[in-house]
């Protein structure tokens, strides 16, 4: 049997009985999802499409009805067969439901509504929720790697700006996050989130296709050739020359850059005895720009270390900002990367003098996997629901953590096309849209139907926004 990713098996096993648990006469259930705070204090949105064209886009067949009635009786929960039979009856398998949401790329203040969803007809009433597990699965995910690949990016344009070339922020932030998440879809969402920031580098050619099939990017970021350890050292360690040697007589062309690790044994003597002696004039003739892999030690003291050795062998410029530039070599740093990291080994650059321009960074696990639902604290909540005719506001407010308190009634995100702030309000708030405050929710989906998209360089636009 293959896994059917149906919406009808993709949600939680308690969410099958929740259609007898609402109070009598409910007819509509408005919920929303929210960054409620976390490690950044805003989030980058983005991802919803993907899973509106994966998930939703499909309509569900009274075979799959019948097949997830007996999943769902076997597990021992109760299944709605009528609530499912009278969707593929009166809508032809299509969710009667609205999902609303703030553009993708949207760089939005944690503890605002970044997504709505509700029932469009009384007799599915309990479908909004049922959707829970699959919509904020596919929302907080991407997001947040998003949010975080953002992060980095500002913190490196800002040791840019301060000692190099701006120009380069693109490719300073590298995703070598495939083989470390723990699916072939999150290496998708994720590598797609990191490209959608603005990062143009990538090793994750899954988020490339995934670019390519949701958001119609017909090339999201781009790669060059590198050397692995298997690829060194099969040449044997009296052969670690002969390897260099091999990768730049393959790909030392004029105008190119090639990276090669270089720490199979000692990173320190390859750079001083081999790249910077036996072969510093085939570099220097190759007018090639040679990218240097450290992939083990203490990040910041090894690529202090590399950095002076190599600039004793190659020498430097000096920047229109007063810092050292290496001549013909770079480094990247592409293990134990995160955040701290990355700042640290660029504020060390700084003291010694020398520009952020002389390297690059490799994230891996740290970019892609090694966060979670709460790294944003990312939640969805009911916060409305029409009963016996009339709307009443829906709230939980645990005593024992107000942090996870709830907003209540139906929620409206806003912004500020003047000040660039914003906030969410309820419904029936009664605040005016004057003084250039917008509605910042759009219907995306309903009835099946997806009634927007956007496109790759639209998220980028959206998200450059947040870097000036």
């Amino acid at each position: 049997m293959k896994i059917n990713n149906s919406i009808l098996l993709n949600t939680d096993s308690y969410k099958s009985s929740m259609f007898l648990q609402y109070p009598p006469h409910t007819e509509f259930v408005h919920s929303y999802i929210e960054s409620r705070g976390g490690r950044f204090d805003k989030t980058v949105f983005f991802g919803l499409q993907a899973f509106l064209k994966d998930y939703l886009s499909t309509p569900i067949t009274k075979t799959d009805v019948a097949i997830a009635k007996e999943i769902w009786e076997a597990h021992g929960e109760p299944f709605n067969e009528a609530g499912w039979n009278y969707i593929v009856d009166t809508y032809h398998g299509y969710l009667p439901v609205r999902i609303k949401a703030v553009a993708e790329g949207s760089v939005v203040p944690t503890k605002n509504a970044l997504v709505t969803i509700e029932n469009l007809d009384p007799h599915c009433f309990w479908l909004t929720t049922w959707i829970e597990t699959a919509l904020l699965r596919a929302v907080w995910y991407p997001t947040t790697v998003a949010t975080q690949s953002h992060a980095i990016r500002k913190m490196i344009k800002r040791h840019l700006e301060e000692t190099g070339d701006v120009s380069g922020l693109a490719f300073k932030l590298h995703d070598f996050g495939a083989r470390g998440v723990s699916s072939f879809e999150s290496a998708v969402l994720g590598g797609m989130a990191h490209l959608a920031t603005g990062a143009m580098g990538t090793d994750t050619m899954s988020g490339i296709l995934g670019a390519l099939v949701y958001y119609d990017e017909p090339m999201a970021g781009y790669s060059i050739p590198a050397a692995e350890h298997s690829t060194i050292t099969s040449w044997g360690r009296f052969g670690e020359r002969n390897a260099y040697h091999n990768m730049l007589k393959q790909f030392a062309k004029p105008g190119a850059m090639v990276a090669i690790v270089s720490d199979s044994y000692d990173v320190f003597r390859a750079c001083q005895d081999l790249w910077g002696g036996e072969l510093k004039q085939e570099i220097i003739d190759s007018e090639a720009v040679v990218i240097i892999r450290p992939d083990s030690g203490d990040p910041l003291e090894v690529n202090a270390k590399l950095i002076q050795i190599l600039d004793k062998a190659f020498g430097h410029t000096i920047n229109d900002k007063g810092y050292k530039v290496l001549n013909h070599v770079r480094l990247i740093q592409g293990d134990g990367v995160n955040y701290e990291v990355i700042d640290n080994i660029l504020t060390n650059f700084k003291l010694k003098g020398y520009s952020a321009d002389n390297i690059a960074f490799g994230m891996g696990g740290g970019l892609l996997q090694q966060l979670d639902r709460d790294t944003q604290k990312f939640a969805m909540k009911c916060s409305a629901a029409k009963i016996d005719g009339k709307w009443v506001d829906v709230q939980k407010d645990p005593i024992t953590d107000h942090g996870k308190k709830s907003k209540k009634g139906r929620q409206m995100l806003q912004h500020n096309k003047y000040t660039n702030e914003w906030r969410t309000i309820s419904e029936s708030t009664e605040i005016t849209c004057e003084g250039g405050w917008e509605d910042a929710l759009e219907t995306l989906y309903q009835f099946g139907a997806i009634v927007k998209t956007t496109t790759f360089s639209e998220i980028r636009a959206n998200v450059a926004k947040d870097l000036d």
